[in-house]
């Protein structure tokens, strides 16, 4: 099948990112054991999990950072796995990613960094540029912050420059990496808020990576739970808070006893501590 046959296949059955057996080890340790995923267009699509199952990897994989062991990683009908560089650049200029901390440049001020964008990858005439920044910088209500600084912003505006950085050039497919981590409860509002406002009013498809259960579900079409280097579980927010599954029940209500363990893998006490360090 071309490429461009399989692009429409894509769009036909509305998956933009399709995993299928997905095998990824890290020396030797098994992150993802026969994994599938489906990410549908147009939808929010919460991946979960404890912490250490491998979430930002499977984004890593998505975006083509990572090269899965085995098994198909395909977005948009292309599998990342034979792309070249300059078509992996391609790919993911039709992408946007909201980075755990931000990542907000700290030399350059707020209108200048959702502008980097734009006079990384365009020609945009100056007038346009400005026009297309302060219409993202509206969309996430900081428009009037143009001028401040990073150091100037708390977390949680600090995020929402990022996110208006990370649509300024109108992707695709948006992705979140752990997004409410070190916000307050506005701030976390005002997020959730934008992720779900941004995704329908400009037509995205939206990954967001999480551990918070609650405030997901509340924006969320469908989730994968990620645990024991597998999917535990997907489905809608209300089907996995209604799960029989102890496994699914011990993180979607955060219970501290069941399957997943709270110690690291480790060898015998006593006789660890007897042993002298090599």
């Amino acid at each position: 099948m071309s490429a461009s046959a399989r692009q429409q296949s894509a769009g036909a059955d509305g998956i933009v990112v399709r995993m299928r057996g997905l095998h990824y080890a890290v020396n030797g340790r098994p992150i993802f054991r026969d994994v599938d995923v489906d990410i549908r267009r147009g939808a929010v699509t919460a991946v979960m999990g404890p912490s250490g199952t491998g979430k930002t990897t499977l984004l890593r994989l998505i975006t083509g950072q990572l090269r899965a062991d085995r098994g198909l990683v395909e977005v948009e009908g292309q599998d990342v796995s034979r792309l070249d560089r300059a078509a992996l650049y391609r790919m993911r200029r039709r992408m946007g990613m909201l980075f755990q901390n931000g990542a907000l440049l700290t030399d350059l001020d707020v209108y200048e960094n959702v502008a980097f964008p734009l006079r990384e990858h365009t020609r945009l005439p100056e007038r346009l540029l400005r026009h297309v920044v302060l219409t993202k910088l509206q969309a996430v209500g900081l428009r009037g912050a143009w001028r401040l600084m990073p150091s100037e912003l708390s977390g949680g505006m600090a995020r929402r420059v990022a996110l208006a950085r990370a649509i300024v050039m109108d992707p695709g497919l948006l992705i979140y990496d752990e997004p409410f981590v070190g916000l307050d409860p506005i701030s976390m509002g005002m997020v959730l808020r934008l992720i779900r406002r941004l995704n329908d009013a400009l037509g995205l498809t939206s990954i967001v990576v999480s551990h918070d259960v609650r405030e997901i579900s509340a924006v969320a079409d469908f989730c994968y739970l990620i645990s024991g280097a597998r999917v535990a579980a997907a489905g809608t927010p209300s089907a996995l808070a209604d799960s029989t599954s102890d496994e699914v029940r011990q993180f979607m209500h955060g219970l501290p006893d069941g399957p997943v363990p709270f110690h690291y893998p480790a060898p015998d006490y006593a006789a660890q501590v007897a042993e002298p360090r090599g």
